[in-house]
């Protein structure tokens, strides 16, 4: 294709001229144009040019845009700094002029016409520029007013509600503008199952019904009533993945601002047998790995989980009280548990009870303070929710609870695995592993699937545990000494087999059997090997690790470039909530240049598909945590913010660059990368352990042929030099 040249008016020698291409679309008689690009002319100057020489009237209803796949903004005075050498744009109507074409054939055009204008309406509504103008036109509010109505139907109504979340993603419009009438329109195309709906429709249906809930100041409380937990449970089993998120999201956006009591309600659904099924089936069962089902539907099931355990925290956080009757009830019902049948015939139960001596079967229990055993549930955590998991485990496992009790009751009192006392210790961990009381983190996306097997999935994992403890205790052939020891043996026991994501409680019973007390020393001594060296202080290893630690700081700083040059996929922070916007970033192969542009939940973009660069010399800095401008911005939107960092720029059109990190490895790696691009020291807990680790490998391959040898705490004195160097040599 030939191309026609035409060059911009001189300018100034400091002036930064750009060599660029424009192209029309949809005009094949209008050659592409090679220009000069001036930054410092106005746009509406170069364009007047452009729109000369294509012989275009009324260059007032012309604007460029980019053209790149993944970034058709248009160009304003504010973004045009991102205009590169190279570029190719394109010249397309302005947005007043798109505006209003649009909106002249929503009002009057052909159902074809309307529907071909939503379709463009749909496409363009995310550039904020056009969005601007749109709302400025009273585009939104004909949106609004058309769905409410019923006018849109078929694909004209998927193109509208999409155009709708675009538009409003944008944070120019306050959610609080929606009337009830609006949202009974939206809720009715979620709810109502007869009528087969677009999946289009459904997403973008939920994720409004979402952001007003967790956005509005008011409206939340009218979508709770006007739409149900089992018809979303229903969207679960739609083979579409953004449907499935959407409902989950609008799950947890409904639980996470609902009252205790509308919170225990919804939690009593969602662990109902019919409903765990769902999820565990169409989620769960259905995705063999976490990297199958989704980043951001692992994050939601992560919310799920982490608000359903949530609710065990007022338990966690309540003290027994020696006047509650409650408690003093179920404390009573573990002593009767244990020590009576069903038929209450126990001669000697019966007789210690007549002579009042009840404080027996109280140590017996183990209890710390026998007289008054509610005292024992006074430390928060774990409250008298330690008590409720007893119970609970009294009650369904009878036989174990008293085979428990009973054996211990036969051993010498420094022997004893004392039930009360580690109940309440095991309650404590088990909360300080689920991090029971934590708010859900942005990242987070750590769910374990037992959880959705089982009406009360705490209490049955303490159930398992408690068995177990027992187990290791005696396996230990601990004493009440031991106790610290055994609990951190337990500690390690139940995260591993946590860790190995166990799809139910027979499983994570299996795995549990595995990980004896032997198998955890085991595994603890061959971590301490690797410490080994490391833990020596003798002289010559001291200094062997000076002479080769630039070396393996040379090597990691080469792995921590090497990941930016493979680059990252990060989220996009906005200030309205958005859960599919992410954007990734690459270092150039010479490690000069920083290339970014937004992408998909799944893509990896390559180079030449990330259309924004960043010159390394630009950067003047790296600031983390809450130093972070973006993280004054959000106001406590991200409740990770040790995640976050950001480039502080030597320009002052874009003071800065920021980023949250998907998690701690990725946070170090690239603030580690960014410090050794500008010569500063690696400062990270990762830079720590590499340097650890591999100086530790080094040292070890090192030491091979010294093996066996002692190697001295310091080395041997230099003996003195000698009288004179006239040395005798004899040859045979």
């Amino acid at each position: 294709m030939s191309v026609k040249p035409i060059k911009m008016p001189s300018a100034t020698k400091d002036s930064t001229i750009l060599k660029i291409a424009v192209e029309m679309l949809n005009a094949p008689d209008k050659v592409p144009q090679l220009i000069e690009f001036d930054q410092s002319q106005p746009l509406s100057s170069i364009i007047q040019l452009l729109c000369k020489a294509w012989g275009l009237p009324d260059p007032v209803n012309y604007a460029l845009q980019f053209s790149e796949s993944n970034n058709q903004n248009y160009i304003t005075e504010k973004n045009r700094n991102e205009i590169k050498n190279g570029s190719v744009l394109r010249l397309e109507q302005s947005p007043a002029k798109t505006v209003q074409d649009i909106l002249a054939k929503i009002n009057t055009g052909t159902e074809a016409e309307q529907t071909a204008a939503l379709t463009k309406l749909s496409k363009v509504s995310s550039d904020l520029t056009f969005a601007l103008e749109f709302i400025n036109k009273k585009g939104l509010s004909l949106i609004i007013n058309n769905i409410e109505t019923g006018k849109f139907k078929g694909n004209g109504l998927k193109y509208a509600l999409v155009t709708f979340v675009e538009l409003m993603d944008h944070g120019i419009i306050s959610w609080d503008i929606l009337e009830n009438q609006f949202i009974n329109k939206v809720v009715s195309f979620v709810s109502n199952q007869t009528n087969v709906q677009d999946p289009k429709i459904i997403q973008s249906c939920l994720s409004i019904l979402e952001n007003i809930v967790l956005n509005s100041s008011g409206k939340n409380s009218h979508v709770e009533k006007e739409i149900t937990i089992p018809s979303l449970i229903s969207h679960l089993e739609n083979q579409d993945r953004i449907i499935q998120q959407n409902a989950i999201a609008l799950i947890n956006a409904i639980f996470s601002k609902a009252d205790l009591t509308k919170k225990k309600t919804i939690a009593a659904t969602l662990c109902s047998k019919q409903v765990r099924n769902k999820i565990y089936d169409n989620l769960i069962t259905k995705n063999v790995s976490k990297e199958t089902l989704g980043t951001e539907l692992a994050h939601q099931l992560y919310v799920l989980q982490t608000l359903t355990l949530g609710l065990l925290e007022p338990k966690m956080r309540q003290r027994a009280d020696t006047q509650e009757q409650e408690s003093q009830e179920k404390i009573k019902e573990l002593r009767k548990l244990a020590f009576e049948n069903d038929n209450n015939t126990n001669i000697e139960v019966t007789t210690r009870r007549q002579t009042g001596s009840l404080s027996k079967d109280f140590k017996k229990l183990g209890f710390k303070c026998e007289i008054d055993p509610i005292k024992d549930f006074n430390e928060t955590p774990p409250g008298v929710l330690a008590l409720d998991c007893m119970l609970y485990f009294a009650r369904n496992y009878r036989e174990d609870y008293t085979k428990i009790v009973l054996r211990n009751s036969c051993r010498a009192d420094e022997q004893e695995c004392p039930f009360g006392k580690t109940s309440v210790e095991l309650v404590k961990l088990l909360c300080d592993i689920l991090h029971i009381g934590e708010t859900p983190s942005e990242q987070g996306q750590t769910y374990h699937p037992l959880f959705f097997t089982h009406d009360h999935p705490f209490e049955e994992l303490f159930r398992i545990c408690i068995v177990l403890l027992n187990k290791t205790w005696k396996e230990m052939r601990a004493t009440t000494e031991d106790f610290v020891k055994v609990l951190s043996v337990v500690k390690e026991q139940i995260s591993r087999a946590l860790a190995a994501s166990p799809k139910s409680f027979d499983k994570f019973r299996q795995k549990i059997k595995e990980l004896t007390y032997s198998e955890i020393t085991h595994l603890w001594q061959q971590e301490r090997t690797n410490r080994e060296v490391w833990e020596s202080h003798a002289r010559p290893i001291v200094e062997l690790k000076e002479k080769i630690t630039p070396e393996i700081i040379d090597l990691i700083q080469q792995q921590r470039l090497g990941v930016l040059v493979d680059g990252t996929r990060f989220k996009k922070y906005m200030k309205i909530n958005r859960k599919d916007k992410f954007w990734f970033v690459r270092l150039s192969p010479n490690h000069k240049i920083l290339h970014y542009g937004e992408c998909d939940e799944k893509s990896t973009p390559s180079l030449e598909e990330l259309g924004t660069k960043l010159a390394v010399a630009d950067i003047k800095c790296v600031v983390v945590g809450k130093d972070c401008p973006h993280m004054k911005d959000l106001k406590g939107k991200i409740s990770s913010p040790h995640l976050a960092f950001s480039l502080i720029l030597k320009a002052a059109e874009v003071p800065s660059l920021d980023f949250v990190a998907p998690d701690e490895q990725i946070f170090d790696y690239w603030t580690d990368g960014i410090n050794a691009l500008l010569k500063e020291k690696m400062t990270s807990k990762s830079f720590e352990n590499d340097l650890e680790t591999l100086l530790s490998m080094d040292i070890k391959v090192r030491l091979l042929d010294a093996e066996g040898i002692d190697i001295p705490q310091d080395p041997p004195q230099i003996p003195p030099e000698p009288e004179d160097y006239d040395f005798y040599y004899e040859n045979n």
